[in-house]
């Protein structure tokens, strides 16, 4: 098909072939209903902007919010719930902050991306670091074998990023000692697929992927871990940056991002009763990835995967085409064609399909479509 022939969705459609890389795509129903929250809540009368976070009614919302991450997951009365501000960068800090200042231990990490190198400094602030692996000498093309990894029993904590968002790579193993605590970023690829929470000891996830807006950051977390923190640190936590002082609040230590937080409430009310809960996820978004991996693995290397088989990611989806003129190309018409969000992350270039969970199966198919159209003879 010509790039004169190939049809423009109209501009309602373009949310439904949104593959941001973040903050991603919503499910139509919870964009329904943040739209009518922005004017009335139901039963409530008042826009959702102007609600006050001390009332019963948000209360009820952050109550029923922690309830359905629990449901979804299976989360064992070990591990608390909390709903924080400033991203997965901010947890870069607060983690060695709380676990590695004043330790005298180490910390391991492993350098697998983008954003896994973006935790390492804050933690060297804090104390020694010790890479376990280091992918930037590859270019960031794999991951490694996690039980090949060289742990330390010693260590104050484990941290590795389980999606690379940049790079499309995700670990498909849960990584680390049991014995060590485990600390995980899983910003890009929580509430996506089913694991077992109780082998990790802390997890952060920003919303904007697969959770709601930008503003919120779910942090899960055995309060046990805590124990460990003398009650004066040199020098002395400040009460925002205190995981105690959010856990005795319930999350409303100081104003949370209401809006934020009610958006999670109804992406886990969908997950719950319109997917019906993470294996279902999973299986879509399996199907989602194998489509899109299929079109470039049967392309005769006119796309070309940036991660090997086995280290793909479900989520992003990271290829090049043979010249940059080519990929300019790509980017020009697929946007002519109602698509949105497909430019690689600004480091490393290419395209990137983010196909987070509200990114449907009939979009996926759009883009296939699209992609072997592109490619011609060569798309299958």
């Amino acid at each position: 098909m010509g790039e004169r022939d190939r049809p423009r969705l109209p501009d309602r459609d373009r949310n439904a072939l949104n593959f941001s890389g973040g903050p991603g795509a919503l499910p139509a129903s919870v964009l329904a209903a943040a739209e009518q929250a922005m004017i009335e809540v139901p039963d409530v009368g008042l826009s959702i902007l102007g609600i006050s976070h001390r009332s019963d009614w948000f209360a009820e919302v952050v109550a029923e919010t922690e309830n359905n991450i629990r449901r979804l997951l299976g989360l064992p009365d070990t591990h608390a719930v909390l709903f924080l501000q400033g991203g997965a960068t901010l947890q870069f800090s607060m983690i060695p902050m709380t676990l590695l200042r004043g330790s005298g231990r180490t910390a391991d990490y492993l350098r697998t991306g983008y954003w896994s190198a973006k935790s390492i400094p804050p933690a060297r602030l804090e104390g020694r670091v010790r890479l376990l692996w280091d992918g930037e000498p590859g270019r960031f093309r794999a991951l490694p074998e996690v039980a090949a990894l060289p742990y330390c029993e010693d260590a104050a904590y484990f941290h590795y990023v389980s999606n690379e968002t940049v790079e499309g790579l995700q670990f498909h193993r849960i990584a680390g000692l049991d014995t060590v605590p485990r600390v995980c970023d899983m910003s890009s690829d929580f509430l996506s697929r089913p694991f077992d929470p109780s082998r990790f000891d802390l997890i952060y996830a920003h919303a904007q992927k697969n959770l709601g807006p930008a503003g919120v950051t779910v942090v899960i977390l055995r309060p046990e871990l805590l124990d460990q923190m003398p009650d004066q640190l040199p020098p002395q936590l400040p009460p925002v940056l205190d995981y105690r002082a959010h856990l005795k609040a319930r999350s409303i230590y100081n104003t949370p991002p209401v809006f934020a937080i009610y958006v999670v409430m109804l992406v886990t009310r969908w997950l719950l009763h319109q997917i019906g809960g993470l294996q279902a996820m999973a299986r879509i978004n399996q199907r989602k990835a194998a489509r899109l991996y299929q079109v470039i693995d049967k392309s005769q290397g006119f796309y070309r995967g940036w991660a090997p088989g086995a280290h793909r990611s479900e989520m992003n989806v990271v290829f090049n085409l043979a010249t940059p003129e080519l990929e300019a190309a790509f980017l020009r018409q697929s946007s002519e064609a109602g698509f949105s969000g497909l430019q690689g992350h600004r480091s490393l270039g290419g395209i990137r399909a983010s196909i987070y969970n509200a990114v449907t199966e009939s979009a996926v198919e759009t883009l296939a479509d699209f992609m072997q159209d592109f490619a011609g003879p060569r798309g299958g």
